[in-house]
């Protein structure tokens, strides 16, 4: 497949979306030489690249620049020591406008959730309350993606986010299942953030007692048969959650477990649900254990007996599940695929699942073992990009500055990884098989020839609409508030804070300095060959930046 005419179409658009004028003056610059001239080891630079592509999303210079001077070592040892990395004032500031993300679960639910006649003042809600009920959820998925993006983008506790990608995915859960739309934000920031380094059993039982994951898979409604309160949906044994729990968050479908096993398991979970005190109140978390629920009988669960209970069994099975070699095994080897290849090496799982069993299944203990390994320094390219990192890398490698993240986000929902909404529970694949083809690539060239133009106006307040004094739609409906059509877009222009903005086209010198050792020769000429507005999207669109 020719770069050249695969950008075809993609050109044709961009030409559409700025016009040609406004690119060429903005991004005429002397030649394609080198700012920032790299080290004499082409090895070196590559590995750094590499580095940053698998425990970074992506280079920018910055980065690049830190990592020579202090070396690969230490910045992997500071990446695995988040805590002691300070967040710059800039990521602050973008994030403290996203205030629905400081709520805990059940305040969450009090403001947001179903709207009862009792909360509306004894009066059954109109339609229109309930409306604008669901809106305000909407804004906190809206506030979680944008909160994502931004410290995928600017923090420098880069692995820390990687994992946040890697974690959520093992643990998803459905963003438009019911109550989940309330609790996405707090389920990312309490059950899976704290706990991404940490120790894999305290991740384990905070998904586990989050009510969003009780609420995704369905056992906020498990109840023993028989027990007081055994009516209505509470009727009887879910096994959803015991089942994925066993199947995906650790054993694995060949982890050595029976349906015998799913079942005990349910009945051991039964109860663990909400807190509907704390809910109607709006103070402390959602989650909560009901006993009248519970079926509290002795059992005998993957050969090990549990005495009868409360809330204790459940933990209790969760330090079996934790503990097993069969989980050790199952996570490493995910762990593996994400960091190293899509069939990791059967040697390396081997010593990453001997030192997660060794460590307790100490997280921290079991990434330096990873990135310390000759397997994952000689894997460079190996990895193929998800939509999520591709756009994400694409961002930061162009040094765009980024206020308003819709654009990136309708890119990632058109290439098929729309944040927080895979509706499975084994969440987005990271293998090159589930996204490689000509539709996604034509998209992604389609995204890198815009990116690199500056059409998307990402500097643009968020939630701002950038381009509504530029369109003859905006100046229509400026048009009507009065003044005519000239008066009407001067009056947008006014009101809208991203009306004077211009594109800023990302300068294509800096961009092939920063990623040229990474760059194929092929690419090279290709990018050398073509007009100088167009250099940055050719680099951005190749195959080679496609790879991680």
């Amino acid at each position: 497949m020719r770069l050249t005419t695969r950008l075809g179409g993609a050109i044709s658009r961009l030409i559409m979306a700025v016009r040609s004028s406004t690119i060429a003056a903005a991004c005429c610059v002397a030649s394609l030489t080198a700012a920032h001239p790299a080290t004499a080891d082409p090895d070196a630079d590559r590995q750094v690249l590499h580095v940053l592509d698998r425990i970074a999303f992506g280079a920018t210079r910055a980065e690049a620049d830190y990592l020579r001077r202090v070396g690969i070592e230490r910045y992997i040892a500071e990446q695995l020591d988040p805590a002691s990395i300070a967040e710059p004032p800039a990521l602050t500031r973008r994030l403290a406008p996203l205030d629905r993300l400081t709520l805990d679960s059940a305040e969450l639910y009090k403001r947001y959730g179903p709207l009862t006649a009792e909360a509306n003042g004894g009066v059954p809600p109109t339609q229109r309350q309930v409306d604008a009920r669901i809106e305000d959820a909407n804004v906190i998925l809206e506030q979680a993606s944008a909160a994502r993006v931004f410290r995928a983008l600017y923090s420098p506790r880069q692995l820390q986010e990687v994992m946040v990608d890697f974690w959520f995915n093992r643990f998803n859960i459905y963003a438009y299942k019911g109550f989940d739309l309330l609790w996405i934000g707090n389920y990312e920031a309490e059950a899976i953030g704290p706990h991404v380094l940490g120790k894999f059993r305290d991740l384990l039982l905070a998904t586990a007692r989050h009510p969003a994951m009780v609420y995704y898979l369905d056992n906020q409604t498990s109840t023993a048969p028989g027990s007081p309160n055994a009516k209505g949906e509470f009727a009887g044994l879910n096994e959803n959650y015991a089942r994925e729990l066993l199947e995906l968050h650790t054993l694995g479908v060949d982890g050595g477990y029976t349906q015998d096993d799913v079942v005990t398991l349910a009945r051991i979970l039964t109860g663990w649900g909400f807190d509907y005190a704390h809910m109607d109140a709006g103070a402390g978390s959602a989650e909560g254990f009901d006993p009248t629920r519970h079926d509290g009988s002795d059992k005998l669960f993957l050969g090990r007996p549990i005495k009868g209970g409360g809330e204790e069994e459940g933990v209790a099975a969760l330090d079996i599940l934790a503990s097993s070699p069969a989980t050790a095994r199952h996570i490493v080897f995910e762990l593996a695929q994400y960091f190293v290849a899509d069939s990791p090496p059967p040697a390396l799982v081997d010593r990453l699942a001997a030192r997660f069993s060794e460590t307790d299944g100490d997280i921290k203990a079991v990434m330096a073992a990873l990135l310390a390994s000759r397997e994952f320094r000689d894997s460079v390219g190996q990895k193929y990009k998800t939509p999520y990192q591709f756009v994400l890398s694409a961002a930061r490698a162009g040094g765009v500055e980024v206020n308003n993240p819709e654009p990136l986000l309708g890119t990632m929902a058109r290439l098929g990884q729309q944040l927080y909404l895979c509706q499975t529970p084994d969440g987005y694949k990271n293998t090159e098989a589930e996204w490689l083809s000509p539709d996604a690539t034509t998209l992604k060239i389609d995204f890198a020839s815009l990116l690199a133009s500056g059409a998307y106006l990402l500097d643009a307040p968020r939630g701002s609409n950038p381009w509504a004094d530029r369109t003859m739609a905006g100046a229509a409906m400026a048009g009507s508030m009065g003044g005519g059509s000239t008066g009407g877009t001067r009056l947008v222009a006014e009101r809208n804070p991203a009306a004077h903005l211009k594109p800023r086209p990302i300068d294509p010198v800096a961009l092939h300095d920063l990623l040229a050792p990474l760059l194929s020769q092929r690419t090279r000429d290709t990018v050398a060959g073509a007009p100088q507005w167009l250099q940055a999207a050719l680099i951005l669109g190749s195959p080679d930046f496609m790879r991680r």
